[in-house]
């Protein structure tokens, strides 16, 4: 394109120019569309208006413009003075309510900030008491705003020195790099510290506002910046620094709820690390026990129910039958539709009747290296998004009987049959003239089955009027390689044996709604119960509703740790839609795992 005529030359400014530009630019312009588009642009009144104010600013700062006075701020109080001994009329009133707005006073007094470049804080005088044998003495002023220093201090209680305990990474004492562990405090704001507990020279440093002065001797050594690379961890349980009774300052402390992602900051200190909120734009740490003090006291102070199998105690006892050949809803029966889906099977659950009747119950394979998960501290964790060519997660569904579990793994499966997937079972039983190997049952020999219990196969087994029942690890891997979600139910204390780099769980936890809730929700359902040897299903009593409510809680109490999602499941239809939503973040967003399912 040739060069574009500016007119009268280079005094030509911006806004002449873009008024000009249309009509140059018509004889290279191919249609009218075009041509219009290019008016309508350019003769765009908000465009004009941009471009004046910028010919204006660009004029004045040409001229290099300089206040004309340096206290307007001052100059409109003496006029409000001077008018209020003026007779009042209209034009006085309207003036003298304008000049007492904030809004003005506000911008008068920016103006004069700015007129005089008085942009630094006003910090007071150096203290003029300063031995000078004292040639070790740091004093150090810090501009204290709202946020705490950031520091900690403690007394030596054979010299009774006051000394730097820890600084909080991201506080303003760390920011600031000049005050170090190890430093011994002498002054606050010219205050003696010798004599004081460390209580009362916090109380000093939270009254203090302004500028803050200390005088410091110098640590023997000085820290250096840390280079630890980032690092996450996940909260297995609830902490509020308020009721620790160890922390060192309880003002220092950083609440967080178990779920929460922590980005620890330092480990210097083997006992309490600092930490903060992952995500939070306050650059300031905060002091959380660590992993190894937290589990030894978690250790010594555990109720007896967290080191016990899970156990409930009923007089009643149930049990989903192995053998329904239709999908019946066995958890919660409301609506039963008579669906049925060749290998579904709920992982089996055999009654909890007396032991001198039921001396089988369910076993898992066991393994040393998953004692500390049963003491819930921390998880080091690290983002993860599945890619589109990766196997999809495993998702291991946990409830206790009744709580409507089956029924909704049955919503899941039937809204999308290509999707879903669940495990088809082993069982030593014989095969049924309507059945076929694979489908509704994988068909082996006792002796096969007890082989491969022996080599840790099976996810979970037991064992059903004298055959064996199970579900195998390869049947999980079977529904995974067919790039399906595999929905796998089982027992809450087997969920900690999936958790590889190879599945990479995401366990849901479908929780029983209050009692009355149950009461209402429930009156029309039903249940299978163990006391009936034909399997049928009966409705709900007081008594199961008690049993589903404890069992939830021992399974949350015990297991919750491990939960990545819990779902009440209080309107089935409800539940359902937020188990779906749940699913598709799933796929889609990215999520925290444990790091070494990454870098395994």
């Amino acid at each position: 394109m040739p060069a574009l005529s500016t007119g009268s030359g280079s005094d030509t400014g911006l806004y002449e120019l873009l008024a000009a530009l249309p009509a140059q630019l018509q004889p290279h312009v191919d249609s009218q569309e075009d041509l219009t588009f290019l008016w309508d642009m350019f003769g765009e009144k908000s465009l004009h208006s941009l471009v004046k104010i910028h010919e204006k600013l660009h004029y004045y700062e040409k001229q290099s413009p300089v206040p004309i006075l340096h206290g307007a701020a001052a100059l409109a109080d003496d006029l409000a003075e001077e008018l209020q001994n003026k007779p009042l009329n209209s034009e006085i009133r309207e003036l003298l309510k304008l000049l007492s707005k904030p809004s003005v006073k506000a911008l008068l007094s920016v103006h004069d900030t700015v007129a005089q470049k008085n942009y630094d804080p006003v910090l007071p005088p150096m203290p003029e008491d300063i031995d000078d044998e004292e040639d070790s003495v740091k004093i150090i002023r810090l501009v204290k705003n709202r946020e705490p220093l950031g520091a900690t201090i403690k007394k030596d209680e054979q010299t009774g020195a006051i000394t730097v305990a820890r600084i909080m990474r991201g506080g303003a004492a760390d920011r600031s790099g000049l005050i170090h562990v190890g430093d011994e405090l002498r002054e606050v704001n010219g205050i003696p510290v010798e004599d004081k507990r460390p209580e009362e020279i916090i109380q000093i440093l939270a009254q203090s506002q302004g500028a803050i002065t200390f005088k410091i001797i110098p640590g023997i050594k000085e820290e250096t910046p840390s280079k630890e690379g980032k690092m996450f961890i996940k909260a297995l349980f609830d902490y509020n620094p308020n009721e620790d009774k160890a922390i060192p300052c309880k003002e220092a402390g950083l609440s967080f709820k178990k779920g929460d992602i922590l980005q620890i900051m330092s480990q210097d200190d083997a006992t309490w690390w600092q930490a903060k909120h992952e995500g939070d734009a306050n650059p300031r740490a905060g002091l959380i026990p660590s992993k190894h003090f937290q589990e030894r006291r978690l250790a010594l102070r555990r109720p007896e129910i967290l080191v016990q199998p899970l156990k409930v105690s009923n007089r009643k006892s149930y049990e989903e039958t192995v053998e329904c050949e239709e999908i019946k809803d066995a958890d919660y029966a409301g609506n039963n539709s008579g669906t049925y889906i060749a290998g579904f099977r709920r992982s089996f659950r055999l009654s909890r009747k007396d032991k001198k009747t039921n001396k089988s119950m369910y076993e898992c394979k066991k393994s040393d290296q998953y004692d500390t998960a049963d003491v819930p501290t921390y998880e080091e964790v690290t983002p993860y998004r599945r890619q589109t060519n990766e196997k999809y997660r495993l998702v291991v569904l946990v409830g206790p009987v009744g709580v409507g579990l089956n029924e909704l793994k049955r919503k899941l499966l039937i809204s999308d049959t290509q999707h879903y997937g669940v495990t088809v079972p082993h069982t030593t039983r014989a095969r049924r003239s309507q059945e076929s190997d694979g489908v509704e049952y994988i068909f082996i020999s006792k002796h096969l089955f007890e082989t491969d219990v022996q080599n840790n196969k099976f996810i979970e087994y037991g064992e059903y009027k004298n055959n064996y029942y199970g579900t195998s690890i390869d049947s999980v891997r079977s529904v995974l390689a067919k790039n399906k979600v595999c929905l796998l139910d089982v027992q809450p204390h087997t969920v900690k044996h999936l958790r590889t780099l190879e599945f990479k769980p995401y366990v849901i936890f479908i929780k029983p709604p209050s009692i009355e809730r149950l009461r209402e929700t429930r009156k029309n359902a039903k249940i299978i119960s163990s006391r009936d040897d034909q399997g049928a299903a009966k409705p709900f009593t007081e008594e199961d509703f008690q049993e589903m409510i404890k069992s939830a809680q021992i399974m949350e109490s015990q297991y919750g740790h491990l939960f990545d999602k819990i779902i009440i499941n209080d309107d089935l239809t409800m539940a359902f839609n937020e188990l779906k939503t749940t699913f598709d973040k799933l796929e889609t967003e990215t999520h925290w795992v444990p790091v070494s399912w990454l870098h395994s």
